[in-house]
């Protein structure tokens, strides 16, 4: 029966999550399966590569083919090199312990290579996030500088208008201390001469012997 070490697709709409399963190539890819050897979570960043490793060599030393997405998730697990080692114990070219000794090796060179990995993503997120925060701060700072020019422009302008009616008032006030008030002259009296007075007196004197004549006829 060939077997093949493939992805099985599980997880939700937008977001899969594979298993890593050997199964008869035979069988549908989302079908019936001999055994799980680990899984496949491409949403984390690094993505998480999960496989155990002795049952994905003890498959290839059994024959089954790896899928070219499988063959690349059992490298980065160090699945191959350790079975090219466990092949080379059964060739006479190393020995178990050998197998052991540079697995192991490889796997400490890895965790290091995935650390500094890690390290950088973290790094990006750390610079991502100042960057950010900067960019908010300076939109905050921004909003608050236009706010205050806002209430310093009203100021001036309301002290402009202040000032302006104080100008006119204080104006007004010198206007009415300069203008002149204007009296009325009496009425002068007019004095009559000596001659005036003597006819007068003769007139009215006339005028009565007049009256008495009238009286006697």
């Amino acid at each position: 029966m060939p077997v093949k070490i493939r992805l099985q697709r599980h997880g939700k709409k937008g977001k899969p999550f594979y298993w890593v399963v050997a199964a008869d190539s035979r069988s549908k890819r989302d079908g019936r399966y001999l055994e799980k050897i680990g899984t496949y979570n491409p949403n984390t960043n690094p993505a998480t590569v999960d496989i155990k490793v002795d049952r994905a060599v003890d498959w290839l030393q059994n024959g089954a083919q790896p899928t070219d997405t499988a063959r690349n998730l059992l490298s980065e697990t160090g699945a191959l090199l350790k079975n090219h080692l466990v092949s080379g114990v059964r060739k006479g070219a190393h020995t178990e312990e050998d197998v052991e000794t540079k697995f192991a090796a490889w796997v400490s060179e890895k965790a290091s290579r995935q650390d500094v990995a890690k390290d950088k993503v973290a790094k990006a997120k750390a610079d991502e996030k100042a960057k950010a925060l900067a960019a908010e701060k300076e939109i905050s700072e921004k909003r608050k500088a236009d706010a205050e020019a806002a209430i310093a422009a009203a100021e001036a302008e309301a002290a402009a208008v202040e000032a302006e009616a104080q100008a006119e008032a204080a104006a007004a006030e010198a206007q009415a201390e300069e203008t002149p008030v204007v009296e009325e002259a009496p009425e002068a009296q007019v004095e009559e001469s000596p001659a005036a007075e003597e006819a007068r007196a003769a007139e009215a004197e006339a005028t009565e012997d007049k009256d008495s004549a009238e009286a006697t006829e």
